[in-house]
């Protein structure tokens, strides 16, 4: 299936502090899961490092330190700061995707982060016991377990990953009202269905996969005019550009991409 998430969200230019690796889903489970993933890190005695991200709108359940968690979608940045060696194991829906797990509306557990027992109950704690070992290995339990909790179909599931799929790679799609128009949804429609499917609304997701764009190529083609990259991205007004990506990653392009090109942690937590 396509990706109906962006590949960026990590913030900056720096060494490589750690290991990143996704792996796709289970074919069986491909409609729900986005893919699995895993990072890993191991630094020297006395040595600590950041990474500061920006995230998709996408659930994902979490394996951090022995404890699973599962994760809302949340609208600002924020900065894992590490030490020391481990490692965090991650699932991530696909949006919209957690509902029929979930039972209620993901905008209830948007910007929190909650006990996975709080959803599947104290099966977690064996499920997190288990999940020590390799990644294949946390794979296969994390697949195993939520096949035998897999929920009865959601068309709505299907719809809102077409709408997403449209807002992530359609660059004729710039505004909700095309949405509407393409979709033949009406807006308030829309807006429920993305408060009780995703848990923010389609305006963030298209600014935010949008702005995840316009970060990773200011980081890679750091001398390349910023106005020209908001242009490409369907930022016609750049004051617009300015605010969004401002309230987003902390700084403005100009400073992102001096900091990117200094290779500094590009924002503060």
């Amino acid at each position: 299936m396509l990706s109906t998430t962006s590949e960026y969200g990590v913030l900056g230019v720096r060494d490589v502090d750690f290991r990143l690796e996704r792996f796709a889903p289970s074919a069986d489970l491909a409609d729900l899961v986005e893919r699995h993933w895993e990072v890993t890190w191991e630094l020297p005695p006395g040595r600590s490092a950041s990474v500061t991200l920006l995230p998709h709108p996408c659930v994902n359940v979490v394996l951090d330190g022995g404890r699973l968690a599962v994760a809302g979608v949340g609208r600002d940045r924020f900065t894992y700061r590490y030490t020391g060696a481990g490692r965090v194991f991650g699932t991530k829906f696909r949006p919209g995707a957690f509902l029929p797990f979930l039972g209620e509306p993901v905008s209830s557990i948007t910007d929190a982060t909650v006990p996975a027992s709080s959803v599947w109950g104290s099966s977690t704690e064996e499920l997190a016991a288990s999940m020590q070992g390799p990644a294949a290995a946390s794979i296969a339990r994390m697949e195993g377990f939520l096949r035998e909790r897999w929920p009865e179909p959601d068309p709505n599931v299907e719809l809102v990953g077409r709408i997403v799929g449209a807002l992530l790679r359609d660059r004729e799609v710039a505004r909700v009202e095309e949405v509407v128009e393409r979709f033949g949804i009406p807006a308030r429609t829309l807006q429920r269905l993305f408060n009780r499917y995703v848990g923010v609304s389609p305006k963030w997701v298209l600014r935010r996969f949008r702005l995840h764009e316009a970060a990773a190529r200011l980081a890679e083609e750091q001398e390349r005019p910023w106005a020209e990259v908001a242009a490409e991205l369907g930022y016609f007004d750049q004051s617009h550009f300015i605010r969004d990506f401002t309230a987003a990653v902390g700084l403005t392009p100009v400073a992102y991409a001096q900091a990117c090109r200094r290779r500094e942690e590009p924002v503060s937590a």
